[in-house]
């Protein structure tokens, strides 16, 4: 039966999604005037902000670029937020845009040199506890030298290489088999289905050790995060001088998040301590020794040009030669050169991952645009500056950890900072409170904000990559996971602004 012309638009809006999501956005596109005319921007400005982190917590559902670009274009149309203050939003995080746009696609023409490096270690380590806490480790050590985006891609690479391994295996395919899609389980054999489920979980948690990894070792330098290069500038620190100011509440944060690792691996709480099926290793191994033997002189090449070329990257962004997506077109120009990738849709592939994300953080610079014309945070600012200054480093680090897990931390900290060097500059408070704040405002922007996705854009683009529904990694799951490392970095980070500065 032919549908009519209402049904048509309506089964169109917003393709698959759930109905009572649609009319859930369209009731948020309907009631947001009413609401500006009723209460006033300020009140309207943070149920946007609670509207916008509903479209993030049902990223599995409806990718958050279409709801959440609706209620941005609504909130400029309203006039919450000029196209200009975005365009600004966006102007300063162009690095941020930079690094997704070149160092993501520069990290896919790696895959093969991570896929093998990492396939040997999953295949050797055999005790789960030990490969998570590798994990952690290296997600922590790697991002306080290169970036907690760039590691975050690194993740997502070699688990989607792993996951697709396995699932061709799964639904009855050879590994010598090309074009399979593992996106799809229709064609999974029944006895498999158990090993798969296991098998997702078993990669949720090594991806979710990482993840919190890259927020361990990216609150201790000045290139771990975006906002930390702000902050050092403002402060007026070299990479050096950030790491030992910082060091008395990272290095402890550091241990106990190590610590907790271990400890979620051995109760097996919230979601962690899954085991690796042991057909699923056969599978691995089996595709590990099928490509080993089919490794040609020019595939060996290709791997040597690899591991050289990210040498070449951890030196750049150690160095600090260029900005990290500068560092990564490098990569990409260096990598397709000198590997023969010259088709034009060879390389296009490349950038599929993280083009949507980039459009999807606009989106959010619109937000934040709404969240700094309208002041949404500025009582809250207001509030701790009032205080006494004995009890100011502690609210601050608080203040932000809250702050951050509500919109982001870039903005959050950058909103900070900016206050507290104006009233440096004013004379109202010392070089050395100065220092205290500042730790405060770095450790509270980059530790508790863990506790939600969109708290951090690494955990933002996990959750919107191509893994997140593969592993059936959702918004809330991700908070579940993320809370035993909430609770554990914001208490001894609180402990170390509190008594060790």
């Amino acid at each position: 039966m032919q549908p009519t012309m209402y049904q048509a638009f309506q089964k169109n809006f917003l393709g698959n999604s759930p109905g009572w999501y649609e009319k859930a956005i369209i009731a948020f596109l309907i009631i947001n005037p009413i609401a500006l005319w009723a209460f006033g921007p300020f009140v309207t400005g943070w149920m946007l902000i609670a509207e916008f982190i509903l479209t993030l917590a049902m990223a599995l559902k409806c990718y958050p670029l279409q709801p959440g670009g609706l209620l941005a274009i609504e909130a400029i149309l309203l006039g919450m937020a000029s196209p200009e203050a975005v365009y600004q939003e966006t102007v300063s995080n162009f690095q941020v845009i930079l690094l997704l746009m070149f160092m993501v696609a520069g990290i896919y023409f790696m895959r093969d040199m991570l896929l093998f490096v990492f396939t040997n270690i999953l295949l050797k380590v055999k005790s789960k506890t030990t490969l998570s806490f590798l994990f952690c480790f290296a997600g922590a050590f790697l991002s306080a030298f290169l970036d907690a985006l760039t590691v975050t891609a690194v993740l997502i690479t070699i688990s989607v290489g792993f996951y697709s391994v396995f699932h061709k295996v799964a639904s009855g395919k050879k590994i010598v088999d090309d074009g399979h899609d593992h996106s799809t389980d229709e064609n999974l054999a029944g006895n498999q289905r158990a090993n798969l489920d296991q098998f997702r979980a078993f990669l949720r948690s090594l991806i979710m050790h990482g993840a919190v990894g890259t927020a361990l070792g990216g609150v201790t330098t000045v290139v771990g995060e975006p906002q930390n290069l702000l902050i050092a500038e403002k402060a007026g620190w070299e990479f050096i001088e950030f790491f030992l100011t910082m060091a008395p509440v990272t290095m402890p944060v550091l241990v106990c998040g190590l610590a907790t690792c271990i400890i979620l691996e051995k109760t097996k709480i919230l979601g962690y301590g899954a085991e690796m099926p042991e057909e699923v290793r056969v599978i691995l191994q089996a595709s590990s020794d099928h490509d080993n033997s089919r490794r040609t002189q020019y595939d060996k090449a290709a791997l040597i040009i690899q591991v050289i070329v990210s040498l070449i990257l951890v030196l750049g962004l150690a160095f600090h030669w260029a900005p990290v997506g500068l560092i990564g077109l490098m990569v990409i120009v260096l990598l397709t050169a000198f590997n023969g990738v010259t088709e034009e849709h060879r390389i296009g592939h490349a950038f599929e991952e993280a083009l949507p994300f980039t459009a999807l953080l606009v989106v959010f610079f619109a937000i934040v645009a709404v969240i700094h014309e309208q002041h949404l945070f500025s009582p809250v600012i207001g509030w701790v500056l009032a205080m006494d200054e004995s009890v100011q480093p502690g609210m601050f680090f608080l203040a932000n950890g809250v702050l951050s897990m509500i919109s982001d931390n870039v903005f959050v900290a950058t909103v900070y900072i900016n206050e507290v060097r104006a009233v440096l500059d004013a004379g109202s408070i010392s070089r050395e409170h100065f220092d205290k704040l500042v730790i405060a405002i770095n450790t509270g922007t980059n530790l508790p904000s863990v506790a939600t996705p969109n708290g951090q854009a690494a955990f933002l683009f996990l959750l919107t990559s191509a893994i997140a529904p593969l592993i059936r990694l959702s918004y809330m799951r991700m908070v579940l996971m993320a809370l035993p490392y909430t609770l554990v970095l914001t208490a001894v980070g609180l402990w170390g602004v509190v008594y060790m500065i």
